[in-house]
């Protein structure tokens, strides 16, 4: 079987939908499957092209298996809607050529962003084969959770397009139950052709470690109970509520330990600087193989999005990677993600956007052991190489 998989991101870069492109690729390949990814010029989250990369017109490298056909996109940072939207549109475009020329029995196109699912269409209608839609977020519904654009007709034309992909591919994959249940009480889809595969832990990579003392040192955070955020810093996230909070915690070993880039990271300094936050410390991105390491010294990880519907149905890949840290969740998402943190035992969830909650759930995890969480039953529920065997079995089907 010939697979080719149409993705924004890949590693090098470290972001989600990077890493669960690629551990489920790279199991497929050691199932026998061959497959083709086509993606731009590794530059999440800054919008600079990674060292050792250039944004050619066309290159091609093999990844552990994974014949990596990599083409050139209009390159921007993960912040300004205009840009980002002429970056999606031109790999739309690019990945669509490029495909033509590449042989292949079934496409996958993965969203949030739905024009890469524009160029699987194309591609399957020009190709003659069947395509397949993996829904990660509900684009453009996302948009509107976080007040980036009104309902105008730009996205009433987006929700059109939205519906059309639903329509047109031969089969759908759905991150959560949420979107499952959206796409077919909103869209009309039948239920048999859509398979619910969730995000998962690699276990090879996380696993439970020692504190780093070296980095706990670096850092200044000796004696210090961390509350850790790694990840984007996004409009989604509402991390300036965070910052807002921790002035008002008055605990002095409590410390708030955030890591990574985004279109809010601008905003978020300028507030530590405002409020004049000493429990804050605001990193920029690591690398994918110190991630690990920062994990290891926080107490708990927070996970967090802005109060909407919309994210009712979302499920941070954080869940997974923290729980197989073996540390306790700080959750603020109500929904899909609250049932599960809950059903599994895995940490506290608060109301999103709720300061009292908040104060009152980090109150409760600072004085809670360690022993009374349970990581090990989600660790073996979400085996990542599991679920992607369960969505190749899935693609197979007729």
């Amino acid at each position: 079987m010939k697979i080719l998989f149409l993705t924004d991101n890949f590693p090098p870069e470290s972001n989600a939908p990077a890493t669960r492109t690629y551990e489920h690729c790279k199991t497929w390949v050691e199932q026998g499957v061959e497959v083709t990814v086509i993606t731009g010029a590794p530059n999440f989250p800054h919008g600079k092209v990674y060292k050792g990369y250039s944004n050619k017109i066309y290159s091609i490298e093999y990844v552990d298996g994974i014949k990596v056909i990599r083409v050139w996109t209009f390159i921007a940072a993960n912040k300004g809607f205009l840009k980002r939207i002429i970056d999606f549109i031109s790999f739309m475009i690019s990945a669509f050529i490029a495909g033509l020329f590449v042989k292949t029995d079934l496409i996958i196109a993965t969203s949030p962003q739905f024009f890469t699912a524009v160029a699987g269409r194309w591609l399957a209608f020009w190709k003659r084969k069947k395509w397949v839609m993996e829904v990660r977020d509900l684009w453009p519904e996302s948009i509107k959770a976080v007040g980036a654009m009104d309902r105008n007709i730009a996205i009433r034309f987006f929700e059109y397009l939205e519906h059309r992909m639903y329509k047109n591919a031969y089969k759908i994959v759905s991150v959560t139950d949420s979107f499952k249940r959206y796409i077919i009480a909103d869209h009309n889809i039948p239920s048999s052709r859509i398979a619910v595969v969730k995000n998962g832990i690699n276990t090879s990579m996380f696993s439970p470690i020692t504190k780093s003392t070296s980095l706990i040192k670096e850092l200044g955070l000796e004696n210090k109970f961390i509350i850790g955020y790694i990840g984007t810093h996004g409009m989604a996230h509402k991390l300036d509520f965070i910052l807002q909070c921790a002035d008002k915690v008055k605990d002095e070993s409590v410390h708030f330990l955030f890591v990574g880039a985004g279109a809010e990271k601008d905003n978020l300094l300028k507030l530590k600087e405002n409020l004049g936050l000493k429990n804050v410390s605001l990193l920029p991105s690591v690398q994918k193989k110190q991630v690990k390491e920062y994990l290891s010294i926080i107490d708990v990880g927070l996970v967090n999005l802005r109060k909407s519907d919309t994210f009712k149905s979302v499920l941070p890949s954080k869940i997974f990677e923290l729980a197989a840290m073996h540390k306790p969740i700080l959750l603020g998402v109500e929904g899909e993600a609250k049932e599960l943190v809950e059903q599994y035992n895995v940490g506290l969830s608060f109301d999103p956007e709720n300061e009292t909650e908040f104060l009152r759930a980090i109150e409760r995890l600072k004085n809670s052991d360690l022993d009374r969480w349970e990581f090990s039953r989600l660790v073996a529920d979400f085996d990542r190489v599991d679920l992607a065997k369960k969505m190749l079995e899935f693609l197979k089907e007729d």
